[in-house]
């Protein structure tokens, strides 16, 4: 359903399925959505950093602002995060 207020599905009136944009990585062997990532991993880019563990660092500071993260599972969103960055 489509109104001057936007898309809502019509069956449940949340975001529907084809409009949703969150990215998503896999994370622990599963496909993990993350709030704007690509947004969060240009940022990051922009502060020209060399080392792994600092761009780790940043990413992790700013995925949390945005995405829940297991406390448990930290080290693998961060491994995962990291491959996702260097991709580029």
């Amino acid at each position: 359903m489509s109104s001057e207020d936007g898309d809502y599905c019509s069956i449940c009136g949340g975001i529907p399925p084809d409009k949703i944009t969150t990215k998503k990585i896999l994370i622990d062997g599963k496909a993990t959505g993350i709030e704007n990532l690509d947004f969060i991993l240009e940022n990051v880019r922009e502060l020209n950093l060399k080392n792994d563990k600092e761009i780790v660092k940043e990413i992790m500071v700013r995925v949390k602002k945005f995405n829940y993260v297991p406390t448990k599972k930290e080290n693998l969103y961060a491994d995962a995060l990291l491959k996702e960055y260097l991709k580029v």
